[in-house]
């Protein structure tokens, strides 16, 4: 039983600040890549940052110099600071990541969590 919950979604201006926080629980040995997708209306849903454990960031080009993720390995938790916020922005935003269950031999997953709407008005 692994779960990944985000919070933080809400109603922002454009030009104004959104932290969006995922926290993973359940039988966790431990995780692999974790990162953020999204999906506007109408649109596919495409990677907007991911952040391996140790290892380099990746962010799209639509918000690099924007967005920064960072996680907490200790509490299992990764999160998106999303700054200088456009409406283009706005979409149903996804936490993703690898996780290795408990026990660690059972093989690796990918867990998505329900997502968290983020509404930018202009």
């Amino acid at each position: 039983q692994v779960q990944l919950v985000e919070s933080g979604g809400g109603l922002v201006q454009a030009g104004g600040s959104l932290r969006l926080s995922c926290a993973a629980s359940g039988s966790i040995f431990s995780i692999n890549t974790m990162a953020w997708y999204r999906q506007a209306p109408g649109k596919q849903r495409e990677l907007v940052a991911a952040i391996p454990r140790g290892g380099s960031t990746y962010y799209a080009d639509s918000v690099k110099g924007r967005f920064t993720i960072s996680r907490d390995n200790a509490k299992n938790t990764v999160s998106l600071q999303m700054n200088s916020l456009k409406p283009e922005d706005t979409a149903v935003y996804y936490c993703n990541a690898q996780i290795i269950s408990r026990p660690s031999t059972v093989g690796l997953l990918e867990v998505w969590g329900q997502g968290t709407l983020v509404t930018i008005s202009s």
